[in-house]
Formats: C-alpha cells, sequence, structure tokens
C-alpha cells in the first residue's frame, strides 16, 4: 500500500467509496420521506466500512503472549456489524395496529451495511454492483406495486376520515361520501356548537397516491372546517 503523506491512499478510497455509495442509497430513501435518509444510510455505510478495515488492517498479524503465537481472526470486527446492524434497522421498524411499517427501510439499512463492508474490504465491483441493484429494486418495485398490483390487499388501506364543516354544507359532503366509495364501512353525521357538524367516515381505499393526495381532494370543497385523515385500526 502506497502513502500519501500521513494518509493510506487505498484505506482513503475505501472510505470515500462508502460514502458516495450510502449516499444513492440514501438518496432514495431521502426522496420517498422514509425514516432513514441520507445520513443515517451514509453514516451505516461508512461506519461498516470502517469497522471492516480496522478488522482487517488494525491488529497485527501474530500476536505474542507468554511466547505463544497465535494468528489473527481479520473477520472477527466485521461480522459483528452484521449483528449490530439489526439493532439499528429494528429501531425503524414500526407497528400500528395490524399493519408494520419500516420493514423495507430496515432491509435497505442492512444493505448499507453490506455495501460499506464491501469497500471496506475493496471490492468496489461488488459494492457498485449491490448498490445499482438495490436502487434498481426500489424504485422498480414500488413503480410495480402502485401500477401493477392496484387490486392487491397490500395497497388497500383501510381509513378513518374525519371532516368538520358548517352544517349548510354538511348534507351535500355525506352523499360525496356516499357515491365516491363504494368500499363504505361507516359513516355519521353529527351537529355540533356553532353552526359546525362532525362527519366521520370509515372506508377502504385503494391507495395508488400518497395520503397528501387525499387531502387535496377535500381542497375544493366548501364550508369545510378541518380534515383528519388516518389508518383506522380495530380495538
Amino acid at each position: 500500500m502506497e502513502l500519501l503523506g500521513i494518509f493510506d491512499l487505498t484505506i482513503v478510497i475505501r472510505v470515500v467509496s462508502a460514502l458516495l455509495l450510502g449516499f444513492a442509497v440514501g438518496l432514495e430513501r431521502e426522496m420517498t420521506n422514509k425514516y432513514a435518509g441520507l445520513r443515517t444510510n451514509i453514516l451505516v455505510c461508512l461506519g461498516a466500512c470502517v469497522f471492516t478495515i480496522i478488522s482487517i488492517y488494525g491488529f497485527p498479524a501474530i500476536t505474542v503472549t507468554d511466547a505463544e503465537y497465535g494468528t489473527r481472526d481479520t473477520a472477527r470486527v466485521a461480522a459483528q456489524v452484521v449483528t449490530g446492524i439489526g439493532f439499528i434497522g429494528g429501531g425503524t421498524v414500526l407497528r400500528h395496529g395490524a399493519t408494520v411499517f419500516g420493514l423495507t427501510t430496515a432491509a435497505t439499512l442492512f444493505m448499507s451495511a453490506a455495501i460499506g463492508m464491501a469497500c471496506g474490504a475493496g471490492m468496489y465491483d461488488l459494492a457498485l454492483v449491490a448498490t445499482i441493484v438495490s436502487i434498481i429494486t426500489l424504485v422498480s418495485v414500488r413503480f410495480f406495486e402502485k401500477n401493477v398490483l392496484v387490486s392487491s390487499t397490500k395497497n388497500i388501506k383501510r381509513l378513518k376520515i374525519t371532516i368538520n364543516c358548517s352544517t349548510e354544507y354538511a348534507v351535500g359532503i355525506y352523499d360525496y361520501f356516499v357515491d365516491k366509495y363504494p368500499d363504505l364501512k361507516e359513516i355519521s353525521k353529527k351537529d355540533g356548537k356553532e353552526n359546525i357538524t362532525k362527519i366521520t367516515v370509515i372506508t377502504d381505499v385503494k391507495l395508488k397516491k400518497s395520503m397528501k393526495d387525499l387531502y387535496k381532494e377535500f381542497h375544493d370543497f366548501k364550508g369545510i372546517e378541518s380534515v383528519s385523515i388516518q389508518e383506522f385500526c380495530e380495538a
């Protein structure tokens, strides 16, 4: 290994490559507004890379203890990365009723660690291919789910929609829900104080778009004071 000043050029290249590939994976997560974005994926990739470099170069080739010789185990430190990343990934998995969120994010962090380890070991071709395949998988499968598997139960969400509106517009909004949502499970209308009516709807919706687009659906309605949309979980 050639030295460049006080830095080992080989090690610098490995660390920089881990940073760039971690950035590439993290960018996809950041653009889709996931829990673990750019910084998390970059640091996971960098950390795995550094641990792998330490595992390879950080210990002497031969250890000496009371005249007894033994060879080093270069995989010992790096192997703990595989176990340790599980704790970080587990922190991104959330459960809301029967729905589980964050599994893909956890798997992406696991992949970022693997890419970082490949960079730390100098296996740039493997790291690059793994990064490209990971990004293609994340992007293409999401497109496939939203546009091809539209009818699958995975894309069907049970939502609770709560609207506070002026009483004079309540009937029209109530009728809109009845006509718009064929999978309506429950709907109620309750008059409150100050000429405000509360309409509560529980319905199954095929989500081809994000939750934000559902809010836009009520943007042009007259008389609406507030809208709340959340996933419904039965007790």
